[in-house]
């Protein structure tokens, strides 16, 4: 089934965004990840089959596995979602899940672990990522001498700005400042050790935290082909972008026309629909052993 847009009779919708659709469901949330698939900062016309359930069932994965991190989850099978979710089964399941309410902090959490995409542009240009300075003559795609944490603010519409880390901790506090970027770096690399195994590379990525009851947790997505850039192990080589998993594939597919990167986007070609899907599906596969639920 594919979902480009959702409403749901009866459930309050509080919140659109490039993916997610958000309901809300008094104590807690529901979380539905369309198909839907930005590009640029621009949400394009035609989804992509499987999408929606991929960045969920990705996120369950990555979520139960990281034990040392509390998370947002209540639910992410539909059969334990409330009664009043249950017409709606068809539509939800695979692609929702029911979570606590957090407030989020007002800063996305980016861990860089290779020489890749605007950190790239940057070190070519002042020897730095994100003002960090990096030893000279490292290659595009290389693996830093050190994963980085590297703040950026969150934007509701645009691009994210890259902050440092006294602007961080401006911002949430030298405390929950500390917290977020020991805890960045210790998903990240459990998630990169075990990625590695499966014959994946994670790049980099980005999280999400939110405070409850003045607990810091993980919420939005985790280790997802959206949230972060992931590339085939043996198809990687130093000094080139490697393909990836991500949809990296649609913006280099994007940069060969000329739109201007305004809305409206351009519609997608079928082949390039039908390639992104099978890219988000194998990444799911490699990383779990198991097929998408149909």
């Amino acid at each position: 089934m594919l979902i480009h847009s959702l409403d749901l009779p009866g459930i309050r919708k509080i919140a659109s965004g490039k993916v997610r659709e958000i309901f809300d469901l008094g104590e807690h949330l529901l979380l539905v990840a369309t198909d839907r698939i930005s590009a640029f900062d621009c949400i394009l016309p035609n989804p992509i089959p499987h999408k929606g359930a991929v960045l969920t069932s990705t996120s369950a994965f990555w979520f139960a596995r990281f034990g040392f991190v509390e998370n947002h989850v209540v639910a992410t099978d539909v059969r334990d979602f409330p009664a009043s979710l249950q017409p709606f089964a068809a539509q939800l399941a695979h692609r929702s899940m029911v979570v606590k309410k957090a407030q989020p902090l007002p800063v996305e959490c980016v861990v860089r672990g290779y020489l890749a995409g605007s950190g790239w542009k940057e070190y070519q240009a002042s020897q730095s990522i994100c003002g960090i300075a990096l030893p000279a003559g490292l290659r595009q795609a290389e693996q830093l001498p050190e994963a980085l944490f590297t703040p950026s603010t969150k934007a509701a519409s645009g691009h994210d700005m890259n902050i440092d880390w006294d602007e961080c901790r401006r911002l949430v506090g030298d405390a929950v400042a500390g917290q977020v970027r020991e805890l960045s770096l210790r998903i990240y690399e459990a998630g990169r050790a075990y990625a590695a195994e499966r014959g994946i590379i994670v790049a980099d990525t980005k999280f999400e935290f939110g405070l409850l009851d003045g607990r810091v947790i993980l919420i939005d997505e985790c280790l997802t082909p959206d949230s972060s850039r992931f590339w085939p192990a043996d198809l990687h080589a130093l000094g080139i972008s490697p393909p990836s998993f991500d949809k990296q594939f649609v913006r280099d597919y994007l940069e060969t026309l000329t739109w201007d990167k305004t809305p409206p986007a351009p519609a997608l070609p079928e082949n390039v629909v039908a390639r992104t899907s099978e890219k988000y599906r194998d990444a799911f596969f490699r990383l779990t052993g198991r097929a998408l639920a149909d």
